[in-house]
């Protein structure tokens, strides 16, 4: 019983690794394709804005508190 919770553990954690490289794979060829989508990656990364933009800060969310 072990040994099969076990193995579907870890198919569970393969099928969610595949997914997650199936969507950067799709987000690699946007970046590849896209001019439009490499400026945006690149001015994210710099935090870079063009003239007359602004950008808003926002504060966090409250924290839940721990349920004692």
């Amino acid at each position: 019983m072990e040994r099969r919770r076990e193995i579907r553990s870890l198919e569970e954690r393969n099928a969610l690794s595949a997914q997650e490289n199936q969507l950067r794979r799709e987000r690699l060829k946007r970046l590849q394709d896209s001019p439009s989508e490499q400026e945006m990656e690149i001015r994210k990364q710099l935090k870079l804005l063009r003239p007359g933009e602004t950008t808003f800060i926002l504060p966090d969310g409250p924290k839940p508190e721990n349920p004692e």
